[in-house]
This record gives structure tokens, C-alpha cells and sequence, in this order.
């Protein structure tokens, strides 16, 4: 029988955690009509679970007026959050702390005089949330993109905190050729690094990996990337029921690993089914 193990770091961060928390004990205790100000975390079976008991996502305060609002845990902009606190009954800030400290290293570097330039993907709720806090900031996803930019005396940089290290390194290298200061504040999340470096670890070792999480998850999609450069036999699912038993002939060592935004019940429910497809 194959052996099964599941990475060393996998599945929801504590951000994520915090946030479903959450949810969960403002639609059990009387908040009355809960939303959340888009989806709360990028897990479609968890959103689907969560609109199932009556907690929908909406696309603007005014569409939740009167109600309780979560803000998602990618952040809101500042003027989207000050029209939820005049429109609606209760806001509950469900921002990851660590995305509320990419917000304050930017101000802080814009405030000194920098060019903030975030290192992220272009238009990811958490890379819109916070541009705002420094006017005049550029987003930047790749090295290429960061040499194009012009001159700059003093560059600062910030990163989404599901940026790959190997992104931030390259992007840094190519600033150093475009500005006369680089100022970098690491914001990338440890959970993220540590899920990375975990699920590489395992991929190297297994003959099939499965990575756990939603399609739209930019973290989950980093992982499948991670893995199949070690793992070609890398299949991304959302869940359980996406397992086909056929990928599964022949492996000695099927690995497991999950992004930040899936939850322990959704590892524990692709394990047993592999368990069942292989017999173990």
C-alpha cells in the first residue's frame, strides 16, 4: 500500500482562521443578517458552504446596508471601509494582520519620500487594498516589469504577502538597477514561505502530489507551481470529489500539502478518499 503524508505546513493560515471564526460567531449570535464585503477568503466550497447558512458576499457596503459586514481578509480599500461603517449596522474587520502591516510599511515608506513600488500580482484584492496607502505606488510582478520602470532616487518596496521569495529577489535585483536607494520591507507571510518550502520538500520525495485549495487561490496556485516543478504528477483540486484513482497506479508516496485558505475538514476529506481509491 502506498504511503500518504501530508506536508509538514498545509492548509488555512491564521489569518484564515481568525476570519472564519469570525463568521462563524457573528451569523450564531444574534448579528442578524451577515455579509462579507466579497469573498471572505479565495475558497469557492467554503464561500458556497457560507451562502448556504445565509452569509453572502456583495460587492459594496451599499448592498449590505442596515446589516453586519465582514471586510474580507485580503483588506479593503479606506474609502470602501468608511461607507461600511456610515451604511451598516456592524463592520467586523476580518484583514489578516499581516496584510494590515504590508498597509502600514507602505505608508511608512511613502511618507518618507519613497517610490513605493508594491511586488504582487496586478489587480489581487490584497495588491488593490494596498495601493492606497501610498499614493502614487506601482505594483510590479515581475523583474522585467521592475527594470522598465524610470529612474527613481529612493525606491521602497512592499510585497503581497503570498509573493514567491524568488519573485522579491529578482525584482529587488533588477530595482538596483533603476534606482540610486532600495529600501525593502519583507511583507511576505512566514505561513506562506513555510507552506512553500514544505510542500517542495515533499514534492521532491513523492511519486504524486496533490495540492488542495481554490483555482482563484494565488497562494494555492504558487504551491501547485512549487510542486510540479519537482512532482510532475501535480493535480490542483478544490476537493475530494476532483479525485480520479487513476493518478494514483504505481506510487509509492502520495503527498499532500493545501493553501492558506483550506481548511483542515478539506485535507482530512481528500486523505480519506485517497485512503479509499488506494486501499490503504
Amino acid at each position: 500500500m502506498p504511503e500518504i503524508r501530508v506536508a509538514d505546513e498545509a492548509g488555512a493560515c491564521y489569518g484564515v482562521e481568525r476570519a472564519l471564526q469570525m463568521v462563524e460567531s457573528a451569523a450564531a449570535g444574534g448579528a442578524g443578517v451577515v455579509h462579507t464585503l466579497g469573498p471572505l477568503i479565495h475558497n469557492p466550497r467554503v464561500i458556497s458552504d457560507l451562502a448556504a447558512r445565509g452569509v453572502d458576499a456583495v460587492g459594496s457596503p451599499e448592498e449590505a446596508a442596515g446589516d453586519t459586514l465582514l471586510l474580507r481578509t485580503h483588506g479593503t480599500v479606506p474609502e470602501e471601509e468608511a461607507r461600511a461603517r456610515e451604511l451598516c449596522s456592524r463592520v467586523l474587520d476580518a484583514t489578516c494582520p499581516f496584510v494590515k502591516k504590508v498597509h502600514l510599511a507602505a505608508e511608512r515608506l511613502s511618507s518618507e519620500g519613497y517610490q513605493v513600488v508594491v511586488v504582487g500580482e496586478a489587480g489581487h484584492p490584497e495588491v488593490e487594498a494596498t495601493l492606497p496607502h501610498a499614493p502614487g505606488a506601482v505594483v510590479v510582478g515581475s523583474a522585467e516589469q521592475a527594470a522598465a520602470l524610470p529612474h527613481a532616487r529612493k525606491v521602497g518596496v512592499v510585497v503581497q504577502t503570498t509573493a514567491r521569495r524568488a519573485l522579491l529577489s529578482e525584482v529587488v535585483e533588477a530595482l538596483l538597477g533603476v534606482a540610486e536607494e532600495v529600501r525593502v520591507i519583507n511583507t511576505i507571510c512566514e505561513a506562506t514561505s513555510g507552506h512553500q518550502a514544505a510542500a517542495e520538500r515533499l514534492a521532491g520525495e513523492a511519486d504524486v502530489m496533490i495540492v488542495i485549495g481554490g483555482r482563484i487561490s494565488a497562494n494555492t496556485t504558487r504551491l501547485a507551481e512549487i510542486s510540479t516543478a519537482r512532482c510532475p504528477r501535480t493535480h490542483h483540486v478544490e476537493g475530494a470529489d476532483e479525485l480520479r484513482a487513476e493518478w494514483f497506479s504505481d506510487a509509492a508516496l502520495i503527498g499532500i500539502t493545501a493553501g492558506a485558505s483550506t481548511p483542515a475538514s478539506q485535507i482530512e476529506a481528500v486523505r480519506a478518499e485517497i485512503e479509499r481509491m488506494v486501499g490503504a
